[in-house]
């Protein structure tokens, strides 16, 4: 059995640090890179794809809206070729640097905010779908499952990858809970790792209110710019391992473009 783990990494920028993607990224299996937009420059970039080849995790690019200030987390209303261009934009930086050093981008996973509208939001979500088609079609579009990022991916023809978060809670409806609300982050290692395995082997997640909400999961995640990330990782690997799975990058999975 197979599973991914995948972490948000290269969130610095300049003199900045965020995150610890030296100590983070050896217990994934994909790292996903800030493009430049909402974090990261390119040397940052660089720096982040020779640590992950050190580790032989896969690499991806983590667009996001253009808002350093925000970090991404601010939600930006958009024209949808005009985000499509972006997103293109950004998966092309990644791919330059990538090349380079000799690294191939395999999948693209959006962020922050824009992550969050195009859960919901079908014209977003196809928009990021054809910036990901644009720059190159085997790319994995990384999506919640059932999403309208899920759907769009599967119309466009594009491998999917069902993403679920390890340091997130969920709500009724199956979508995270927003920042805004103290329940939002899952930080006690332990927890999380519960709450990864249960979606992992069971098929689905506690709300907050205390209901079960169907989940379907290729791809975990783990916020690397959260003080909490690697001791999350560290347990959550452990104990996917622990219940049988291998943890390997997102190009080892067999992947679909169809419906699961």
């Amino acid at each position: 059995m197979k599973i991914n783990i995948n972490a948000d990494v290269g969130e610095s920028f300049g003199r900045y640090k965020i995150g610890n993607d030296e100590e983070l990224v050896p217990l994934i299996g994909s790292a996903s890179i800030a493009c430049g937009m909402h974090a990261g420059d390119p040397a940052v970039m660089a720096r982040t794809i020779d640590i992950a080849l050190r580790h032989g995790t896969s690499i991806g690019a983590h667009p996001g809206f253009d808002d350093r200030w925000g970090f991404g987390r601010r939600r930006i209303d958009m024209r949808p070729d005009d985000l499509e261009h972006l997103v293109a934009y950004q998966i092309g930086a990644l791919q330059g640097i990538a090349a380079g050093r000799g690294a191939k981008v395999t999948h693209v996973k959006p962020h922050g905010a824009l992550n969050n509208m195009a859960i919901q939001d079908h014209e977003y979500a196809l928009a990021i779908g054809r910036g990901i088609r644009a720059a190159d079609a085997s790319l994995v579009y990384v999506a919640n499952f059932g999403s309208a990022m899920y759907h769009a991916a599967q119309e466009l023809g594009l491998k999917v990858a069902r993403e679920f978060y390890a340091d997130r809670n969920y709500d009724d409806d199956g979508n995270i809970i927003s920042r805004t609300f103290a329940q939002a982050m899952i930080t006690d290692p332990g927890l999380a790792a519960e709450h990864v395995v249960r979606a992992v082997t069971e098929g689905n997640v506690v709300s907050v209110t205390g209901k079960l909400v169907e989940v379907a999961v290729d791809s975990i995640c783990i916020h690397g710019d959260e003080p909490t990330a690697v001791a999350v990782a560290v347990a959550v690997r452990r104990a996917l391992q622990d219940a049988g799975y291998e943890i390997v990058p997102l190009p080892n999975l067999a992947l679909s473009s169809k419906p699961h």
